[in-house]
This record gives structure tokens, sequence and C-alpha cells, in this order.
């Protein structure tokens, strides 16, 4: 038989979190063709993996892509990281189904100008993802702030009765267009006014159409327990799966209680589908919010549209050139990002070892100085937290990326080296990879990513190169297996 491509000699991880094994990969057309410990056959090209690992392409499950896939859609700061598919529309912000009247309110204004909002459905956003082609595979969940900002008048209130129908109706047209569920970003001003009975009615629409209910939630800080009850709760009601996005205990009084949120998390999924996603560092990214500006841990400030000449610096070092408290040099910034150093490493590692933690990076693509999660979360595990600090076994980092993900999120025919699968794959050298992005110096590409393929297209290669764009958007699998 001939094939187009066959990998050689390749250590397969194929994903399910099971034993590691050596065999020959061959893929034709956009799926893998055939598995075997020696293929006989011809391939348009071959490849030597001898000593490199052949993965699932990585699945991101917290992104904040959405407008940027399209606008700059060869995306090397996903591909060369070996992630092969982005999930966006987190933290309740989405570009799919956003209508923008006037300013983008925060935190909308993490995914881009007003102007660049111009998806009023997911089959919109559906059909720029095909035009742009992008390198990566794009699925999106709504954003309750983003349906919020299209049925409201006032972002600062909860919602009547008539706007919820408003909200429900258009999240129903969604799911059936093919949206992978619901996010909340509940601790942004913006949707913190919300009841919890507000997102208990968008939630009831997600179970009929095998929706995910996922969510930035209300308090990442002391109130936390409190938070992820809310969250669970939520999730019972609607009868859907919940994800608790980038789960930490945030701020130096709380380090430490991810002992008591995971034994949460152990009680509740005794009786209801719950997990969480990660990202590898003990520092998080978003917009500056004066509620979090603290003199307890670093605060780096990434954009400020006043002041863009001090990205890079402390709010510690602005507020002392500028002889004046944290708190009015950070109203002088306004609007702003910035990096908080708010959390332990023994917290970030317990979250990333729990069984049903899956990575997402919660890179900020539109930063001038990014967290460098937006390059490195990946490799990151790999490297560093897989092999040099033996977290896990490299079978369950993987895992944690590619099956586990893909399962959580119905996106069907991925996230597994499998036949008949799509050929979705990363080939990588197990004893260099890592993460090359700093904080410094942030938008470097990984170490040890040799070659990356998307829907049987060859598409990232070891010269850091994007090479082929075959992105497709994804919708979820629906609850009679018909893929749309």
């Amino acid at each position: 038989m001939k094939f187009d491509y066959l990998f050689r000699n390749v250590t397969v991880i194929d994903g399910s979190g099971g034993a590691e094994y050596r065999a020959d990969v061959a893929i034709k057309g956009d799926r893998i063709a055939e598995i075997a410990p020696a293929i006989e056959g011809h391939a348009v090209r071959e490849i030597d993996g001898s000593g490199r690992v052949l993965a699932p392409g990585f699945i991101d499950v917290h992104t904040h892509d959405d407008i940027n896939v399209i606008r700059m859609p060869a995306y090397l700061p996903k591909i060369s990281q070996g992630v092969t598919t982005v999930i966006v529309g987190n933290c309740g912000i989405s570009a799919a189904c956003a209508t923008m009247h006037g300013e983008v309110p925060d935190p909308m204004n993490l995914l881009g100008e007003a102007q660049q909002f111009v998806f009023p459905t997911v089959d919109a956003y559906a059909q720029a993802i095909a035009q742009a082609r992008p390198a990566i595979n794009v699925g999106t969940l709504i954003g309750h702030t983003a349906l919020r900002n299209n049925h409201m008048d006032d972002l600062f209130r909860a919602a009547t009765a008539e706007e919820i129908a408003g909200m429900r109706a258009q999240l129903k047209e969604a799911l059936s267009q093919g949206a992978l569920g619901l996010s909340t970003g509940l601790a942004y001003a913006s949707a913190f006014q919300s009841t919890t009975e507000e997102v208990m009615a968008l939630a009831e629409e997600l179970a009929a159409e095998n929706g995910i209910y996922t969510t930035h939630l209300r308090s990442e800080f002391e109130p936390i327990l409190e938070a992820l009850d809310e969250a669970f709760r939520i999730g019972r009601h609607g009868r859907v799966p919940v994800v608790v996005s980038h789960h930490k205990c945030a701020g130096a009084k709380n380090w430490g209680r991810t002992v008591e949120t995971l034994k949460l998390f152990d009680t509740v999924r005794q009786q209801q589908e719950v997990a969480c996603d990660c990202y590898p560092y003990s520092a998080s990214s978003s917009t500056l919010d004066m509620k979090q500006i603290t003199d307890e841990f670093d605060i780096i400030i990434t954009w400020s549209e006043p002041h863009p000449e001090v990205a890079g610096q402390s709010l510690q070092q602005i507020a002392e050139s500028w002889s004046m408290s944290l708190y009015d040099a950070g109203k002088l910034l306004m609007p702003a990002g910035a990096i908080y150093y708010n959390m332990d490493e023994q917290d970030v590692r317990r979250v990333l070892r729990y069984p049903v933690t899956m990575i997402g990076s919660d890179g900020l693509p539109n930063d001038p100085m990014p967290h460098p999660r937006l390059w490195g979360a990946f490799p990151r595990v790999l490297g560093h937290y897989s092999r040099d600090e033996k977290l896990f076994p490299l079978t369950v980092a993987v895992h944690k990326m590619t099956g586990l993900s893909a399962a959580r999120f119905r996106l069907p025919e991925r996230g597994l080296v499998k036949r008949g699968y799509y050929a979705d794959l990363v080939l990588f050298d197990p004893a260099t990879v890592r993460d090359v992005a700093s904080f410094s110096d942030p938008k470097q590409p990984a170490a040890g990513i040799e070659a990356v393929m998307v829907n049987g297209v060859m598409s990232y290669c070891q010269d850091q190169q994007v090479t082929g764009r075959a992105g497709r958007f994804l919708r979820r699998e629906k609850p009679n297996k018909e893929q749309k």
C-alpha cells in the first residue's frame, strides 16, 4: 500500500495513559492508516523516528486565541509547542456570538478591538476559520459575558428574566451549530453581579446538546470553597460536566489550600462529572484588577494603554518612580494588563498531578510582554515537570494534554494515536523537549519539538518554520453521535 507519510521506529505514547510502545505509524490523507511493529509498504515521505516520541497533537483546552487564529493563521506560539487544537471562548469571553456596540468591556478587550468582533453566530466564526486556514484546529465555547453584553445595557447588575431568555435563545442556537458549551468568568466585574440562578438558567440549555460548563470561578482567593460549590451546583442543576478553569489558590493567605479544594473535588466526583485545567506556572496573568493590587507578591505590568512605556516593569517600581502608592499607580495605568506572582509552587504541583487535570496555557496573545505560558506551557509539562522533576510519567503528561482533553470536550476521533483517527501528531525528543520562553524573553519557540502534523499535513518542522496550514473548525460531538 502507498501511504503519504510513514513514521518508522517511533516510541508511541498514544494519549490513553497506557504504556508506551515501539511501532511504525502510517498516514494516508487526513487519517492514521496503520500502526504496526513493522509496516510493509511505501510512502511519499518516510521519517526515521528512532529515539523520538510520537504522540497525539496537544489540545490546549484553555486559550484566548479566538481572534488571533484568524488574524495570524500560522500561529507559531501554539504550533511550535506541538499544539494542534485550541479551545477558545474561555472565561466568559468569546469572539463567536459576540456583537459590539461601542467600547469593548473588560475582560473582552483581551481578545481584540471592537472592529474585530464580526462573528454574530458560531457558523459565521466557523466560516472565518475555514477562510483563514489556521495551522491548528479550533473549537469554541460561548462566553457568558459575551451573551450579557449582547442582551444587556449594563453589565454591572443581574440580568432580568427577559434578558436571560434572550441569552438562552442565543446559546441554544450556538450549541445547535456546534459550540462546545458555555464558559463563565464570574470573578470579573462585568459578570460578578450575575446571580447563580442566571447561570443555572443558561446551563439548562447544555445537556440536550452534550455541552460542557467551564468556569473562571467567582473567586480564586479566600472564598474559593464557596466558589467551587457554586460551580458544582450549576453543573448539577444543568446535568452537565463542569471544568474549573486554571484551578489555583491565589493570594498569599490562600497558599496551601489546594489540599482542601482537591479534597472537595474528590467528594463531588463521586456524584457528578467535574474536572479542571491548569497551566504549569506559579504566576497568573490577566487584566490589571484594582482588587488584586497588594504588596504581598510581585505584580508585573504587561501593557498599559495610557503608559505603554512601562510594559515589563513591576508595579512597585512604577509606583516608586511616580512617588505614589501601588493603588494610585494602578489607577493611572488603567486599562492595563499584569502578571501576578500569586501562587505557591506546591499548590501548582498538586493540581497538575491531580488525575482529572488537563493542561491549558491561558496565554494572552495580545500582550506586548505575554506570560511565557503562551509559548511554553506544554513543553514545560513534558520537560520540567515530567522529565526533570518526575512529577508524573511521560505517558501521564501526554494523556493530560490529549486523550483526557478530547474526551472531556467531546472532540470525536482526536486525542489518540489510533487507527482511523485524524492524523494530528507531534514528534518530539523526550531528552531535550523544554520550554525556552521566559518572563524576560517570552516569545521563544520550544526546544525538542521536531515535527507537528495537523489533519495529515506536515505543519511545523525542526527549523521552527510553519510548513502547512490545515486546521479546521471542530464542532462538538452530537448526542446521537452524528458529526455535523
